[in-house]
């Protein structure tokens, strides 16, 4: 772990104060501020934008097989040749005289190599590129919604814990005057031993709560640094989700299937595999290229003099045609025909689970909405009930106890209400991500988007391209009896405007005189 991503956790930790204090900017963020900063610095994203771009190199070595290849070749050779003489021949240590031949030479070529068809098998490779490379956009949309959702998450658990830390504090607070009180009570001879022993065991037990408050803040924090790639600070209120939302779960089932990623994506792994059929049919077919060839070889004696060099030109079709293969291509054949059968297969298993998803969340929904309205009530209910306890309590109606218990379910009503304002939101994003709608186009259309498109644009023409490569090309994909089919990029939903906005201010009616 870098010394920055320590520190950075590290301020996490240590931002809430012991005393309840948040530290943080002076400014306010909003959760627009904190999609926009994940979605350009999102270390997971970026590796997802720089694996799509590695993916779009698949095409461009796919039509590779279209295009001419060059090679030099070249040759210097010497060689030594001892033959030994008859047995006349002896040096004057007895040992025969070897007849020694010495040899050289020095050859170099050129050699062009054009494909003029291969038979649907490149047209095949590049339409299954095609699909991989538009399947990975999908699912770069995917990753896109799913850190996306994290931030929110983190966004709206940030406000929640520090809602209840205000929530625990004040508990503690009012413990601790009624602690007081009950002592003063008790040295009058109001009330017992018992009383002040009931207040206490509450605030210390109030004390522990506040204490593991403040430790869950300190990890919702750190959560929020390590997606966002910054600390928290002075969170506003998170804006309305309501313009992206459908009227009913029919809509957004509709929705799903036309746009969310994980199911785009499979259905382009599906045409990938589709066509790697085609290409596997392909093997049955002639292969047609053209060659060339200049080579200049040397003289025997002589291989550096250059007018002694012979010139070697060949120029020619080559056909090659399968004709037995020994059943591998057969079985090449039936294993990509049930590897696109189990791709098939698993775009209705992921169709039926993305829709059960989306069941899933708008229920969830649906019930964080009602409990909104519940805890709403609940915590209007119990903010009277504890105080006509209290009240109570002072004309001798009712104890000690019952004070405490009415604070107690006073809190808990409170905590209950921001738990439920904040898994009605994260319900709502999490709808969203099911539909494919939590995307930064919708969120925060006014910040720069990352275009995958761009860069496939300039690798369409790059180094190596060659004019004739379309048209043979056409004639690749034409000429065969299994054509393998080309993928067409599903139409996307435009952006949704207006995008986050902050929520309206409240305006507090003056009370009459």
């Amino acid at each position: 772990m870098s010394m920055t991503v320590r520190g950075r956790l590290l301020a996490a930790i240590f931002s809430v104060g012991l005393g309840g204090a948040l530290v943080g900017p002076a400014s306010a963020e909003t959760l627009a501020d904190a999609i926009a900063m994940a979605y350009e610095n999102n270390p997971t994203l970026q590796a997802q934008r720089a694996t799509q771009r590695a993916l779009d190199e698949n095409y461009v070595q796919a039509r590779t097989g279209w295009r001419p290849t060059l090679s030099l070749s070249g040759q210097a050779a010497w060689q030594e040749s001892r033959t030994p003489q008859d047995a006349a021949g002896f040096d004057f240590l007895g040992r025969p005289n070897p007849t020694i031949v010495n040899g050289r030479s020095a050859s170099a070529g050129v050699t062009f190599s054009q494909p003029l068809w291969t038979g649907g098998r490149v047209a095949a490779q590049v339409s299954a590129a095609q699909a991989e490379i538009l399947a990975g956009r999908e699912n770069l949309r995917r990753i896109e919604a799913q850190i996306l959702g994290q931030v929110i998450q983190a966004y709206a658990d940030v406000r929640r814990d520090e809602a209840a830390l205000a929530i625990r504090q004040e508990n503690v607070n009012v413990l601790s005057r009624q602690l007081q009180e009950s002592q003063a009570r008790f040295d009058v001879g109001e009330v017992t031993r018992t009383d002040v022993a009931q207040s206490q065991a509450r605030l210390a037990q109030a004390q522990a709560l506040f204490q593991q408050t403040q430790a869950q803040l300190a990890i919702t924090r750190a959560t929020y640094a390590q997606v966002v790639g910054r600390n928290p600070g002075q969170l506003e209120p998170e804006p309305s989700l309501a313009y992206l939302l459908p009227s009913d779960p029919d809509q957004a089932f509709s929705i799903a299937e036309q746009n969310n990623p994980q199911l785009r994506a499979q259905q382009f792994t599906e045409q990938a595999s589709r066509a790697r059929v085609a290409g596997a049919r392909a093997e049955r077919m002639p292969n047609v290229s053209a060659q060339s060839t200049l080579r200049f070889n040397s003289a025997p004696d002589e291989p550096y003099e250059r007018d002694l060099y012979d010139r070697v030109f060949t120029a020619g079709v080559n056909v090659t045609v399968p004709l037995f293969s020994g059943g591998l291509v057969s079985s090449r054949i039936r294993q990509a025909v049930e590897r696109n059968n189990t791709d098939r297969l698993t775009t209705e298993i992921v169709r039926r689970g993305v829709l059960q998803n989306i069941t899933s969340a708008w229920s969830q929904l649906i019930a964080a909405r009602a409990n909104i309205a519940s805890s709403d009530e609940q915590v209007r209910a119990a903010r009277i009930a504890a105080e006509g306890t209290r009240q109570e309590q002072q004309v001798g109606l009712r104890t000690t106890i019952d004070v405490l218990n009415a604070e107690q379910e006073l809190r808990q009503a409170e905590l209950n209400q921001v738990t439920a304002r904040r898994d009605e939101y994260v319900a709502a994003a999490t709808v969203l991500s099911g539909m494919g709608r939590l995307e930064a186009k919708n969120l925060t259309p006014t910040v720069p988007r990352y275009d995958p498109v761009k860069n496939f644009r300039k690798l369409r023409l790059t180094w190596g391209w060659v004019p004739w490569e379309e048209p043979i090309g056409i004639v690749d994909r034409v000429l065969t009896p299994w054509p393998a089919p080309t993928p067409d990029s599903k139409p996307v939903e435009a952006p949704i405007p207006p995008g986050l906005q902050p929520p309206p201010a409240v305006t507090r009616a003056t009370p009459p005189r």
